[in-house]
């Protein structure tokens, strides 16, 4: 299999299109189920045991949370 080439793509959604989003992966999660979302042009597959994490940023007036999903592909 081809080496992927690194990525850091951010996309701006609708809050409707985002809410649908977190809806589906919240079901996938539940059900400890992977979860397929295309950004991009590319479908990426997360897998039911991946690592969550919230984080909260700060820098003068801007502030930022993430909800962060990090997992380590199977060899």
């Amino acid at each position: 299999m081809a080496k992927k080439k690194t990525r850091d793509i951010e996309q701006v959604r609708s809050t409707k299109a985002f809410i649908n989003k977190l809806r589906r992966l919240a079901d996938h999660l539940e059900q400890d189920k992977p979860y397929v979302i295309q950004i991009a042009g590319e479908r990426v597959r997360m897998p039911g045991h991946a690592y969550l994490s919230i984080e909260h940023a700060r820098d003068g007036a801007e502030e930022e949370i993430e909800f962060q999903i990090k997992w380590t592909k199977d060899a």
